[in-house]
């Protein structure tokens, strides 16, 4: 039925030529090479030690001699996912152990030492990845991370009679939930431009450093898929002034495994376990968003923490000192996360730097592939991180927006990426591959691009564009209506 509606829609619409590349993909209907025609000499998806030929085995005469027309196939072609990265299917095993599964948060602690267990070697292993001093395992997802490390700097500049302090600096390029997270915790943003090659402009950060500056907030690689060069002397001048360095670890992925964000100066960071590492997000959760902190900041971080002594695992549920901001949520966050995040760094191990290489090698390559088609959000730099920024330079000739370009993805089979975010840029366009894409997928994804691309310019197609998607279930709405007149109860036809 879907394949019917696919075609009778095109047919009376766009022809099924219009978009073309690699795989016969258009629209919902998408035709994949049989799973035999899709064996790549040399990937595999599990780990098998080679057969020593000498050693006989209990078949005997009936030991296989050739091969067993199994096509060659990694695990990541065989499963998918809700979430932009791989997700491993031990993560799934190992959260559905029953023990695990049935856990409680009102149990007695002596009756859930295998959870906390688990929840207390995640924040070691976390530490540990990151270099920093402390760690509060409860919020849960990224933007209550950011919550939680500003409530905490706001609490040290209480605690040290800091009241001038009110501002809070933050790049012009900042996600959306910074200045909210900052205006949440009692403190006033003052902004901070990008220059020309979309960084943070130093000179202007040191002119806006003033005393009264609490601290700053800031997303290293940034929101244009850029690494933040001045970061050490960002966070040496921000302690200069007795302020706190926040660093949002919404992209960690280009970092992990590469380099301590300790040794960055940083003071407080979250880490959004349902993005890095590789936990579903699909749905509106769940998702979880643990802080690491400074010695400088550990004592004024929230409650509850789980400690060890000995073979036994504590929680301390309160605190005595009266530095504590106090409790960010209830409990200790999500166990499911965590668990799931736990096996994904112990299967990966010293893996997790071939993670973020990848994810700026796949991110370059797309880049390199498709820069002279697309043009670049800030072309002067010569190599991104983990995601690459376009724009829609090269539609400026047309009638065709960024949102007609990303619909018409739609129409090609591919999801669209991030559009019109970071505003810094016009009509930007931030597509961050991940690690989990093969170069076959990569390809096929550029061919498509290219083609869309060399449509857009050629004037031919304006109606089409506008138009698109055509080959979708749903079609084009008014998204601004929709979200100024959302529609929030069923109304039965």
């Amino acid at each position: 039925m879907l394949q019917s509606f696919i075609k009778n829609t095109l047919s009376k619409s766009i022809p099924l030529r219009f978009f073309t590349h690699a795989l016969p993909r258009v629209g919902l209907d998408i035709a994949e090479p049989l799973i035999f025609e899709q064996g790549l000499e040399g990937c595999i998806g599990v780990d098998i030690e080679d057969r020593d030929p000498n050693v006989k085995h209990r078949l005997g005469d009936l030991q296989r001699t050739s091969k067993i027309g199994l096509p060659n196939l990694n695990e990541v072609q065989i499963v998918s996912s809700c979430t932009m990265k791989y997700n491993p299917r031990i993560n799934e095993v190992i959260c559905r152990i029953p023990s695990l599964l049935n856990s409680h948060p009102f149990l007695p602690t002596d009756a859930v030492q295998g959870s906390l267990g688990l929840v207390h070697r995640l924040a070691e292993d976390l530490l540990k990845l990151t270099g920093m001093n402390s760690i509060c395992m409860s919020p849960a997802a990224g933007a209550h991370g950011e919550l939680c490390a500003m409530q905490t700097m706001a609490q040290a500049h209480t605690k040290q009679g800091n009241t001038h302090k009110k501002y809070v600096l933050i790049p012009d390029a900042a996600h959306g939930t910074n200045p909210a997270t900052c205006t949440m915790a009692g403190f006033k943003v003052r902004v901070v431009k990008s220059t020309k090659n979309g960084k943070i402009d130093f000179e202007d950060f040191k002119k806006k450093c003033k005393d009264d500056v609490a601290g700053a907030m800031i997303t290293n690689p940034n929101t244009c898929g850029l690494f933040e060069n001045d970061i050490c002397e960002i966070a040496d001048l921000l302690h200069e002034k007795g302020a706190y360095l926040f660093m949002d670890g919404a992209n960690m992925n280009a970092l992990m495994g590469r380099v301590f964000v300790s040794e960055l100066g940083v003071d407080a960071m979250h880490m959004n376990l349902h993005k890095t590492f590789s936990t579903p997000h699909g749905s509106s959760g769940p998702g979880s968003g643990p802080v690491v902190f400074s010695k400088k900041l550990t004592k004024y971080a929230p409650i509850p923490f789980i400690s060890k002594e000995g073979d036994e695992f504590k929680t301390t549920e309160e605190d005595k000192t009266g530095n504590s901001f106090g409790r960010m949520k209830a409990y200790y966050g999500q166990i499911g996360v965590h668990a799931r995040t736990l096996a994904y760094m112990l299967a990966m191990g010293n893996g997790l730097a071939a993670v973020s290489g990848d994810a700026v090698l796949n991110a370059n390559y797309l880049k390199h592939k498709l820069e002279k088609t697309i043009s670049v959000g800030y072309p002067k730099n010569k190599y991104c991180m983990h995601e690459v920024l376009f724009c829609d330079r090269f539609l400026k000739h047309t009638t065709i927006s960024t949102l007609d370009f990303a619909k018409a993805m739609i129409d090609a089979g591919f999801h669209p990426p991030t559009i019109y975010f970071p505003l810094v840029v016009h009509g930007a366009m931030l597509m961050e591959p991940t690690e989990s894409e093969s170069k076959e997928s990569l390809d096929d994804y550029c061919k498509t691009m290219i083609n869309i691309a060399t449509l857009a310019v050629s004037g031919k197609h304006d109606e089409e564009f506008h138009n698109t998607p055509m080959a979708a279930p749903i079609r084009r709405t008014d998204e601004t209506r929709a979200a100024k007149f959302p529609i929030l109860t069923y109304q039965e036809k």
